[in-house]
């Protein structure tokens, strides 16, 4: 009997399985990978050497209005080891620097002062200004200009307002956007709903290089990049972490090139094998804060897509102890078969793209090819089913029901961490070299 634990909430469950049906455990080298170097000395370097630009000490001088765009609730960045360094060298190039931490949530809900104050520590949370992006109030943003892909882009006013604009992030494999971080914290993070919906079209999402670890030729990553170059962003930091949510390298500089360099890193250190394909392919979104509900699940539920036989059953392990994750996306995603749901999606226009269509657009796409199980002890089992999975609450319900699908003689693909994960098609590959 083979244990696997696949992380889980705060924890992990156990996924037990006879040996002679695991045909292979994908895991991305970046959690075995050892810096020899602790974190914030990591940070610290790679503000000491920035890629492309002046050391943002220096491209603090002179500037009164410093806008930091970071992350929300719903990812990892270690912002209780980066705010303070980033801090540290915007005070050292100017002492009365007005500084705002902008949060940039897309178009989640609203970052708690609770949540803040996990992220952040008490010391920022009670000493800075912190304002929580809205991507619901019009009155927040304003227009810049067209994007490549026609789409109009408004982003927050701050952003707009100030003498020197920043970003800070985590760089991991992204479903539909190549990979996260750097100009992702602008598109679709302090954006207007109008531009992200339209960031996030059916056609865009539709194209065949909009899809993890593909950025030439992607057309959402273009708008993205496009921009954060149009407001001026002149300064990045983005992180690389393991299992564990520890920085193991940092990537400081200009939006694009060390943006560039982390997914380098990452590309190396993340993909997986080629040609490997499961009957039953077994996943997690990495565990909390990223599978906190099943808006977000669609990143490693696409991972294991990638991994799977023709017809294989996927099974998904995510708590979902926030909910469905959004209220559009809960009634897209059961709003009838995935047949269904794909055809109403397909005749949507750019401009009339519905906040969160995206992840039922994925879903809807992959539900038509495989079976999904969801492994969860939170959501309400007849929601799963509506949803047009079914629903387990441990995993060895889950893969008996596979089993039942599949036959007792299938062979499993387990990749305990589907989102930190690359996995690309044979075709893209080849096409992309």
């Amino acid at each position: 009997m083979k244990v696997i634990p696949i992380p889980y909430h705060t924890g992990f469950l156990d996924l037990r399985l006879e040996e002679k049906n695991l045909k292979a455990v994908i895991t991305a080298k970046i959690h075995s990978y050892k810096p020899g170097r602790p974190e914030a000395q990591i940070v610290r370097e790679a503000l000491e050497a920035p890629i492309g630009t002046p050391g943002l000490c220096e491209l603090a001088r002179g500037k009164n209005k410093v806008v930091l765009v970071t992350s929300d609730h719903t990812r990892s960045v270690p912002s209780k080891i980066t705010l303070p360094a980033l801090l540290a060298e915007i005070r050292a190039g100017n002492p009365a620097a007005d500084i705002t931490i902008l949060i940039a949530t897309g178009l989640h809900r609203p970052t708690t002062v609770e949540e803040q104050r996990r992220m952040f520590g008490d010391a920022i949370v009670n000493n800075e200004k912190i304002v929580v992006n809205d991507a619901f109030k019009p009155e927040d943003f304003v227009y810049i200009c067209k994007l490549p892909s026609g789409a109009d882009f408004r982003v927050h006013k701050l952003a707009r307002q100030c003498d020197l604009l920043l970003t800070e992030g985590f760089i991991e494999p992204h479903f539909f956007a190549g990979f996260s971080g750097g100009r992702k914290s602008i598109l679709p993070g302090i954006c207007s709903q109008e531009t992200v919906n339209e960031n996030h079209s059916f056609k865009a999402i539709a194209h065949p290089y909009a899809v993890a670890g593909v950025m030439k030729g992607n057309p959402i990553h273009e708008d993205m990049l496009v921009a954060a170059r149009k407001i001026n962003t002149a300064f990045t930091l983005n992180v690389a972490l393991d299992a564990d949510k520890k920085i193991i390298a940092a990537f400081a500089g200009d939006i694009e090139n060390a943006h560039e360099a982390g997914c380098g890193f990452l590309r190396e250190l993340s993909l997986c094998p080629a040609g490997i394909a499961g009957d039953i392919v077994v996943t997690s979104n990495g565990g909390y804060p990223l599978d906190q509900n099943l808006y977000q699940t669609p990143k490693a539920v696409s991972t294991a897509e990638a991994c799977a036989a023709p017809g294989a059953v996927i099974i998904m392990c995510a708590s979902c102890c926030d909910g469905m994750g959004g209220e559009y996306f809960e009634k897209l995603i059961t709003a009838g078969t995935a047949e269904e749901i794909e055809a109403k999606l397909s005749g949507i226009p750019p401009k009339e793209t519905i906040p969160e269509q995206w992840c039922a657009q994925i879903y809807a796409r992959i539900l038509k090819k495989h079976k999904i199980i969801l492994v969860s002890t939170f959501l309400d089992p007849e929601l799963v089913r509506r949803a047009n999975m079914i629903p387990a609450s441990s995993p060895e319900e889950a893969l008996s029901a596979a089993y039942e699908i599949k036959g007792e003689n299938a062979q499993l693909v387990v990749i305990p961490d589907g989102a930190a994960v690359l996995a690309v098609r044979a075709e893209i590959r080849e096409e992309q070299g």
